[in-house]
């Protein structure tokens, strides 16, 4: 295939650590003076070495050794994005243990059923609502002896604070200075690392077995793609219960650069430009988020403003498309780029730090749209592919090797067949076990000698690049015989309307398409003080006569770039928003279609009523 991994990627991928404790403490002797991680402590940023943080994290690990914990038991987080996650979860794999991934926002009842699946014996709880879960369910949890706080005390019994923990610990190394040492050194490549629970866009969550060896790959594959280096600085928000969060952390640790760690989604474009880092992982929501604030203000400016930034805007795509087609801008046209960069698109940069290098998008489509206008901008996102089953991290562009509109190239190290019917399959070191305490599902999920069935619809360009078409299960076909895949028209519509929150496709065996579409929460209060809507709530705005007939014209616009057959005939603008909490969307953002077809199946059938 074009576009293999050379010799020397290879060589990087091969030298990886024999497992992710190994890894950690390399990192913390090769440079034990360099900054780790940053952490927000009030309004300030507080940073801690890699000697620092190897120090906390030895006595974490020690601390659950001296509570019983044996190699490959399980330990749970449930928590929220933060330095005390990562903490924990070095903590309990330099125990020779591994992590139970367990979401923040998961309910009670599931929150049990996760723990009791995995047999979990100690959890890391975030917070007193964390803890108030575990105690409505303590009769279910026999397995779990103890649980250790992030924010606040013990209670001298069943629940620790992590300070106690790690105080058990101190005592621990004190009698047993090399405990954790011998730990680590006694872990297998194939011993089991992490055990994430799918947030689940059907069913039940499955747990996902994955070993110390996927995740030293996944930070080694990225590693020998070059692009990162250690005086980079990374801003990391993503849910760490997500595999995508997780293959950052284990590229941090191969590669060496700092940290800086807040999973306050809200608080991401302000942090960005106090950090100024020169990365960033996230779901394309953020990027479609940012993407509809901006060019929504320009228009609702209107005036001079918004002639200006579509003139830059239009003059940035005209000389990045020449670029990636490989021709010659031409003079006057380079320098028009010039001013327009200067006057408009500069400040575009500005919001995000000003140093960004580039974005890595993943967890689900991004829009090229979006991609396109992001890269006119002068920030690139590199968009990446990969499955909890596959440690997330399968494909991904490279900042000098990139097409937008697709994944871009495997991982060095990871192999790719297209299946006779247009599934994506993959094998490679970062695929599962399987699922846990799930044989028969392990075994349709993992086939023909190793190759995992991703679910997922593409095909494979001449140079070796991915593009991902839809999800097998979400394809459907009309009632006239075609097929339709959603995704895709959701993303062509994300990228023409500003407003645009969601936008879920429907018409499987029905004899056109429809489609519920939701409004970003923050667009709409822009667009009410635009349209003497001030002051109205979130409901009164999206049904008002205005933004009916704005949503209106960015369908005809999506209308024009489909297929007749694609083209969506009947739309409603939903009162709410789509929200993890209401269970529409997960945990990483990805839309619950089959639950959210079910919610509104009345105003689904609705539209075809009278047709």
């Amino acid at each position: 295939m074009a576009n293999a991994p050379t010799p020397e990627q290879m060589k990087v991928v091969d030298s990886r650590a024999k497992n992710v404790g190994e890894l950690f403490y390399a990192r913390v002797r090769e440079t034990p003076n360099r900054e780790a991680y940053r952490h927000p402590v009030g309004e300030n940023w507080r940073s801690l070495t890699w000697g620092e943080t190897g120090e906390i994290v030895s006595r974490i690990a020690a601390g659950l050794i001296s509570l019983g914990i044996e190699p490959e038991q399980r330990v749970a987080i449930a928590s929220g994005t933060r330095y005390e996650w990562i903490l924990s979860d070095l903590a309990i794999m330099a125990a020779g243990a591994a992590t139970t991934t367990v979401y923040p926002t998961t309910a009670a009842a599931d929150v049990a059923y996760i723990l009791a699946d995995s047999g979990s014996r100690i959890v890391f709880a975030e917070d007193a609502t964390q803890l108030a879960k575990l105690q409505e369910k303590r009769s279910e949890l026999p397995d779990v002896i103890k649980v250790v706080l992030f924010d606040g005390d013990g209670d001298g019994d069943w629940v620790l604070s992590l300070g106690e923990l790690e105080e058990l610990g101190a005592k621990l190394l004190a009698e047993q200075p090399t405990v954790v040492a011998d730990r680590v050194a006694a872990i297998e490549s194939e011993h089991l690392a992490t055990l994430i629970y799918t947030s689940g866009t059907t069913g039940r969550p499955k747990g996902v077995r994955l070993t110390h060896d996927s995740w030293t790959y996944e930070g080694a594959a990225v590693a020998a793609g070059g692009y990162l280096t250690i005086d980079d600085l990374q801003y990391l928000w993503l849910p760490m219960a997500h595999s995508f969060g997780k293959v950052l952390l284990s590229t941090q640790l191969r590669v060496g650069f700092p940290t800086a760690i807040d999973g306050r989604i809200p608080k991401i474009v302000e942090n960005l430009a106090v950090v100024k880092p020169t990365f960033m992982g996230a779901a394309p929501r953020i990027f479609e988020k940012a993407y509809g604030r901006i060019v929504g203000m320009m228009e609702e400016e209107g005036g001079v403003k918004l002639k200006l930034f579509t003139w830059a805007t239009k003059v940035a795509r005209q000389v990045k498309a020449l670029e990636r087609e490989g021709k010659p801008v031409p003079a006057g046209l380079r320098l028009q780029h010039k001013i327009g960069d200067k006057l408009v698109l500069s400040k575009v940069r500005d919001r995000f730090g000003g140093r960004i290098r580039f974005f890595i998008s993943g967890a689900s489509a991004l829009s090229q749209d979006v991609a396109e206008w992001f890269e006119a901008a002068g920030i690139l996102i590199l968009e990446g592919y990969g499955l909890t089953e596959s440690a997330a991290g399968s494909f991904v562009n490279h900042p000098d090797q990139y097409k937008l509109g697709t994944v871009g190239l495997p991982m060095p190290g990871t192999e790719v067949k297209i299946a006779d019917d247009g599934e994506i399959l993959i094998k490679g070191p970062g695929v599962m076990q399987g699922y846990h305490n799930l044989e028969s599902e392990s075994a349709s999920a993992i086939i023909d000698g190793g190759w995992l069935a991703t679910g997922d619809i593409g095909e494979i360009d001449s140079e070796g690049f991915l593009k991902i078409t839809d999800r097998k299960k979400d394809l459907f076909k009309t009632s006239g015989g075609k097929y339709v895949a959603p995704s895709y028209i959701e993303g062509v519509f994300k990228g023409v309307c500003p407003l645009a929150s969601q936008m879920v496709v429907y018409g499987n065996n029905r004899n056109f398409v429809s489609a519920l579409i939701t409004i970003d929460p923050d667009a709409a209060t822009l667009f009410a003080e635009n349209h003497d809507l001030a002051g109205k709530s979130y409901a009164e705005i999206v049904s008002s006569p205005q933004m009916q007939k704005a949503i209106a014209g960015y369908v005809d616009e999506l209308n024009s770039k489909l297929n007749r057959w694609e083209t969506v005939k009947k739309w409603v603008v939903l009162d709410h928003d789509l929200t993890v909490e209401e269970g529409e969307l997960t945990p990483s953002l990805k839309l619950k279609r089959k639950y959210v077809e079910d919610k509104f199946r009345s105003t689904l059938d609705g539209f075809y009523a009278e047709s």
